[in-house]
């Protein structure tokens, strides 16, 4: 039944004003009120806390409220109830492709739970990445962290605040989103030991990157479990730049096949072999990891691991909302771990070690 609305609220013979400039609804939940018949605390009411006021009375406040043009304000919305709809998400490098999908897949279901996402770029810095959490914090309902920097420490006290979830890390006690090296790196060393390779070398990624020790740990068992000797190259930075500058220590290494850290240096390392005369795949196979969107474009076309990153966007955001609306997780919960599989993807920058070339 449809609430009467006060005398001293219903000033039913004024117009009600529909647009601001620029064509913006300037309604107020008054404004609604008179339209809809009902008391400004009703309207209040229906619009912060749906359920609250009868269906027929929600019915009226949104037709009224849509007349008018009037849209619900988060953080205006979020005074009363504590929530602001939004989640935070913090990459490691919003510069580096292997975050794009993460970050379509982290929106795109965002959205299907109606919450919006903000993004942060920590740009590798551990520094940056505290700072720009504990801001999104005072604003987001939770937060996702995608290669974090920071230690372990930082991130479970962030976890102590609102629920956390992170990707492509484990950390004891809270959430966490991993791609399973294990199985894309067994393919893609058995198909070099079975292209007649014997030596490989990693060419690492931060020295700070939980996942690029859990690849290295990944090579040097799949190589010990097919008979290969593997050998660790360090990079500057995990960027094409630093797939350039790896190059010489590649060589001097005497592996005859690589696997990268991650897609872009693989593709500077091949660069700045081509152009030192070193031909792929006929004197070095180079193997990537992520398949990111454009490693096919590469000549040739980059053979890589690939991670189902949009997964695991997408599923960090499930995750961090089933902890919203009570569900298990956090540093107080069972903090579990999800992991997606991993797979080879073969094209032409690895294949048949040529004889000459056989150590």
């Amino acid at each position: 039944m449809t609430e009467p609305a006060k005398p001293d609220d219903a000033a039913t013979t004024a117009p009600v004003k529909k647009h601001g400039r620029g064509g913006k609804s300037s309604a107020t939940i008054y404004d609604i009120a008179r339209v809809a018949g009902v008391n400004p605390s009703t309207v209040s009411r229906a619009l912060s806390k749906p359920g609250r006021v009868s269906a027929k009375t929600q019915r009226l406040i949104e037709d009224a409220a849509a007349e008018l043009n009037y849209h619900v304000n988060p953080f205006a919305r979020a005074l009363p109830t504590g929530r602001t709809s939004t989640l935070g998400l913090i990459v490691a490098d919003i510069t580096n492709p292997t975050f794009f999908d993460i970050i379509r897949g982290a929106g795109a279901t965002a959205a299907l739970r109606d919450y919006t996402l903000i993004l942060a770029d920590s740009a590798e810095s551990a520094v940056t990445e505290v700072t720009a959490a504990r801001r999104m914090m005072a604003a987001a309902d939770g937060l996702i962290l995608a290669s974090p920097r920071m230690d372990d420490d930082e991130i479970r006290e962030l976890g102590l605040d609102k629920p956390v979830v992170v990707i492509n890390r484990e950390v004891q006690g809270v959430p966490s989103v991993v791609p399973d090296v294990n199985k894309g790196i067994g393919e893609a060393v058995r198909s070099l030991a079975a292209n007649g390779h014997r030596k490989v070398a990693f060419v690492a990624g931060p020295r700070q990157s939980w996942m690029s020790a859990r690849r290295w740990e990944g090579v040097q068992a799949a190589c010990e479990w097919s008979r290969l000797e593997a050998v660790r190259v360090e990079s500057s930075k995990p960027t094409v730049d630093g797939g350039r500058q790896a190059a010489r220590d590649v060589l001097a290494s005497g592996a005859t096949a690589v696997l990268a850290y991650n897609d872009l240096l693989a593709i500077g390392l091949m660069q700045e072999l081509q152009a030192a005369g070193v031909a792929v795949p006929d004197d070095i196979s180079i193997v990537g990891f992520d398949d990111i969107f454009g490693a096919d474009f590469t000549t040739p076309p980059l053979t890589t691991v690939r991670s189902p990153l949009g997964e695991c966007g997408s599923a960090a955001v499930t995750i961090l909302l089933d902890m919203l609306h009570g569900g298990a997780g956090g540093v107080a919960g069972a903090a579990p771990t999800l992991r997606v599989e991993t797979e080879l993807v073969l094209r032409g920058s690895s294949g048949r070690l040529l004889p000459q070339r056989r150590p």
